[in-house]
């Protein structure tokens, strides 16, 4: 099977972006509860990075762990550090789950991890990484950089930069970005398209800024839309209006 999709790496001629990191929010996979994984959610959306690996593209991942912990649940007697590292052992739980997920629909994977726990996947190795993709396999990548105080959006952010990918793709669980939560203000307006420095300027949570500023520094667009959309992740690599995009 896996020589099968190496010798198929012709990409499809309504790609756009035909190298491209995937940041997957853990909430994106949980349940209604907002705790675990929704197995109907990671069907669906394994499904859909399936379908665009099958177009050609080089895909790598990024998933949060905040379905099964987020440093800031931890009380104030926690040591920040601490609840960083459980929050980056939570996203391997993340890692593997997709990988088998996509395993069943015949796509290789491999997961690499900043933190080493060669038991159950490979520790990152840039070179290793790129020779991955370069082969049709998606890589995840799990545990953030592998640093306490730095998000997983960062960890997407540097992931983007280090195997030269050509869109940052931010799955999220609203449909793009917007001047205030949606959830909490229904007159909420969003922004189809965003310069870096607006982003920055205005406060807005697309992501965190250190995860702005590197994307910005290396040129590296972002696009912020919704995983559970129809096709979204697809509509997305090939270029089409979706969410908001951010740039120069």
């Amino acid at each position: 099977m896996e020589n099968d999709i190496v010798k198929n790496l012709s990409v499809d001629s309504a790609v756009k972006y035909k190298r491209v990191i995937i940041k997957i929010s853990g909430e994106a996979l949980a349940s209604d509860a907002g705790m675990g994984i929704d197995m109907h959610k990671l069907d669906f959306v394994c499904a859909q990075i399936a379908a665009v690996r099958r177009m050609g593209v080089e895909v790598g991942i990024v998933i949060g762990g905040g379905n099964f912990w987020r440093g800031r649940q931890a009380d104030s007697k926690m040591n920040r550090t601490t609840a960083d590292h459980m929050g980056m052992l939570a996203t391997v739980m993340n890692a593997l789950a997709i990988q088998d997920r996509l395993e069943q629909h015949d796509i290789p994977v491999r997961v690499q991890t900043a933190l080493t726990i060669t038991k159950v996947a490979e520790p990152y190795i840039l070179r290793k990484a790129i020779r991955h993709l370069e082969k049709g396999r998606i890589v995840i990548f799990a545990c953030g950089t592998g640093n306490p105080y730095f998000s997983t959006d960062t960890g997407a952010a540097l992931r983007s930069c280090e195997i030269g990918a050509e869109a940052l793709l931010l799955a999220k669980n609203v449909d793009g970005v917007y001047d205030s939560d949606p959830k909490l203000n229904p007159n909420a307006k969003k922004f189809d398209n965003l310069t870096y420095m607006q982003v920055i300027s205005m406060g807005l949570k697309a992501m965190d800024t250190t995860s702005i500023t590197m994307c910005m520094d290396n040129g590296i667009p972002i696009i912020a839309f919704s995983l559970m959309e129809k096709d979204s992740i697809k509509r997305a690599v090939c270029g089409e209006q979706i969410g908001t995009y951010i740039g120069k």
